[in-house]
């Protein structure tokens, strides 16, 4: 990968932010279909998807399992409303099709399952999972001679989970360098912050502990991403460490309405304010329509 800076990382920073906007808006569409549902995680980490498939990730959207390609995992099962946005923006599945989100039949379940949907790698649920399959999927595609990069998507309230450390220990035990973990930091869980369930702070110092190439990084900042992913590559090419980006995100970011709302986890969203989220989405990213 060709690290990108000035004026070209300008211009992707451009790409990812037009992206996350349209994303953003496929999320209110879909939560519109329930009326309810994870949005404000979703609006929370546009930016960070985003920036994985409009710039990071090697895929081919009309071919889903294309050997060759770099992985996904969706640790984190009930943030499936948000990679099928991103799925969607990608191309690998129709915008039209966002509209079954969570119906009887549907391609698009409410939690993630691989089995039924197009660039879905795992089935998410029961958290803690995920950077453990993560490290059987890295250790498996090394013995076979590929060099696909592992992206797991996780939450803090992941970093609950002992499965969790046990697969970070492993990854740097054997120099997993093509695995990357993506931490959402948002400080929510089902049961109330993330600092008041279990606290997991230094999170940073904890991950570095373990033998990973720590960053932390505000996720809502698109250059800030990108410099965060940038890094990881280098230093995934130089040294070979398992790499991990911690991301703070606001739950609801681009929406006040929904920023300010307490109960956040899994809201409910009231029949009328649809249209005004879409308008504050608007009016909060002036410009993003035209590209």
């Amino acid at each position: 990968m060709t690290i990108a800076t000035g004026s070209d990382l300008t211009a992707r920073a451009d790409r990812v932010r037009a992206a996350a906007f349209r994303m953003r808006h496929h999320v209110l569409d879909m939560g519109e279909v329930q009326g309810q549902g994870y949005v404000g995680q979703a609006l929370g980490v546009a930016d960070v998807l985003a920036a994985l498939y409009v710039d990071q990730l090697r895929f081919r959207a009309d071919d889903p399992h294309w050997p060759e390609r770099d992985r996904f995992l969706l640790s984190t099962g009930h943030y499936a409303i948000a990679l099928y946005a991103a799925l969607a923006e990608a191309g690998t599945i129709p915008v039209d099709e966002l509209e079954t989100y969570g119906a009887d039949g549907s391609r698009l379940p409410m939690s993630g399952m691989a089995s039924y949907t197009p660039g879905m790698e795992i089935s998410g649920g029961s958290l803690g999972h995920g950077l453990t399959v993560a490290v059987g999927m890295a250790l498996g595609t090394r013995l076979r001679g590929e060099q696909p990069r592992i992206v797991n998507f996780l939450s803090d309230g992941e970093l609950d989970e002992g499965s969790t450390w046990e697969a970070a220990m492993g990854a740097a035990h054997h120099r997993l360098g093509r695995l990357l973990a993506v931490v959402d930091m948002n400080a929510l869980q089902a049961d109330g912050p993330t600092k008041g369930v279990l606290g997991i702070e230094p999170a940073e110092e904890k991950w570095a502990a373990a033998g990973w190439f720590t960053q932390r990084v505000d996720g809502n900042d698109v250059p800030a991403l990108l410099r965060a992913f940038d890094a990881a590559a280098r230093r995934s090419a130089s040294v070979g460490e398992p790499a991990v980006i911690l991301c703070d995100t606001r739950i609801g970011r681009g929406v006040p309405l929904l920023e300010a709302r307490e109960k956040a986890h899994f809201m409910r969203i009231e029949e009328h304010e649809w249209q005004l989220c879409r308008e504050q989405l608007t009016d909060n990213h002036p410009g993003e329509q035209a590209r």
